[in-house]
């Protein structure tokens, strides 16, 4: 295992110095912006650019990379994500801060393609399973230990932008100094999303709807948390909580739904988000127990995206699951950039515990849509021909780390022949 690690330590050392302070300045923009009065659905619409941005990006990585390299574009694009960050603090306006968002997401996307391009040229075979758990590890640690950045100095002051912007500038040293050779880029298409949705209508559906509910959890929990009385360190727990409960949740349930129709694990699994919602809602008024409900929360809404992916994978042969993956990541990806406008919109129509309300419905949402979708295909079993893969929701490039040992062989006779005519260009 070590032998693995260490050709490889660079590039997780870039993306753990990434993740942190993208992390932080995404949890540290909520606080800051309460403090500023902005209403919380300004703040909705703030925070979607970020995701906008991020979808734009995906289509500008690839050209830019296969352009300059995978060093100059990483350069390039960590410049602009740190000069981005310290713009928050010296623009201080919803419009300002919405512009810098997309910036921001456009620059992060392209960052994440890089490294996650070169980590995967480093791994083949055996190896593309431990690789990708590691980076699991780094992704989701990173992003839990940066919230309790916030600890460190007032959101209202300078400090936490200027130890945000160093962490993202300082990625860029041990990119700048490898000696690895640069990957070849290899781009993935698209399975037409009218071709993922007559073959399984539950993964797009649980691609969308998770997205929505996703992303107005990275976009709006924090200002949740702040509004239910925590202060700076309270949320900062929260967030990580959160965080950390959905990494624990996601081996145990998706190995569960190895050996289940995954979609009675998805109509479960959403059906107890939306309960842990409820209860973080009630659990807000009875101190540290709010902590314990966003754990368990997390734990639950993290895993109805992989599931859903694992899903569309039992659907597909050996050579069109990346291509299906990448189309679900696109549609998780559309819902994520929605999800705070709408939930923003109702905290400020309704009050702060609008954004739990948001959560059980966009979970019932897709329970019930489930249960539809089992019901009228009972007599049909659906055979679970794929392994599920914990997931990271960053770029389509991400996807090619998928383990080859989890991947079936191929599909049932009915949907590998209709294929090979279905892949977008």
């Amino acid at each position: 295992m070590l032998l693995l690690i260490v050709p490889i330590t660079t590039l997780l050392l870039s993306v753990s110095l990434l993740l942190l302070g993208s992390g932080l300045l995404n949890t540290l923009l909520a606080i800051r912006g309460g403090l500023e009065g902005f209403p919380d659905d300004t703040m909705g619409l703030v925070m979607s650019g970020y995701f906008l941005g991020f979808f734009v990006g995906t289509f500008l990585a690839l050209p830019l990379i296969q352009r300059v390299g995978h060093i100059r574009t990483f350069t390039c694009c960590a410049a602009l994500a740190s000069c981005s960050v310290l713009l928050h603090v010296l623009f201080v306006s919803p419009l300002s801060w919405l512009l810098l968002r997309v910036l921001t997401g456009a620059a992060l996307v392209i960052l994440y393609t890089v490294l996650e391009s070169w980590l995967n040229t480093q791994s083949t075979g055996t190896q593309r399973g431990r690789v990708f758990a590691v980076y699991m590890v780094v992704n989701l640690g990173s992003l839990a230990i940066a919230q309790q950045l916030i600890r460190i100095g007032a959101p209202s002051g300078f400090m936490l932008f200027s130890i945000a912007a160093m962490l993202i500038t300082i990625s860029l040293v041990p990119i700048a100094l490898t000696r690895m050779k640069q990957p070849e880029i290899t781009v993935i298409p698209r399975l037409k999303i009218g071709t993922i949705a007559k073959l399984s209508p539950v993964a797009v559906a649980g691609a969308l709807l998770s997205g929505l509910a996703m992303g107005g959890f990275w976009g709006l929990s924090a200002i949740y948390a702040g509004d239910v009385g925590l202060d700076s360190r309270g949320v900062a727990t929260f967030m990580s909580c959160a965080i950390l409960g959905g990494a624990l949740f996601q081996y145990p349930l998706g190995r569960y739904s190895d050996t289940h129709d995954r979609r009675r694990v998805i109509i479960v699994v959403t059906a107890l988000a939306a309960v842990s919602a409820c209860l973080l809602s009630v659990f807000s008024y009875f101190g540290n127990w709010v902590f314990l409900m966003a754990a368990l929360y997390g734990g639950f809404a993290f895993c109805v995206y992989p599931v859903s992916v694992a899903i569309l994978m039992d659907k597909l042969d050996h050579d069109h699951i990346l291509s299906g993956a990448s189309s679900l990541l696109f549609i998780h990806g559309i819902g994520a950039a929605l999800g705070p406008a709408l939930a923003g919109r109702g905290m400020a129509v309704f009050g702060h515990h609008a954004l739990t309300g948001y959560f059980v419905i966009m979970q019932l949402a897709l329970c019930l849509f489930t249960a539809r979708h089992l019901m009228a295909n009972k007599l049909q079993f659906e055979d679970n021909s794929a392994h599920f893969v914990a997931m990271v929701r960053t770029t389509p490039t991400v996807l090619e780390m998928l383990p080859e040992e989890e991947l079936p062989n191929e599909a049932p006779p009915n949907v590998a022949a209709s294929e090979d005519s279905s892949i977008a260009s």
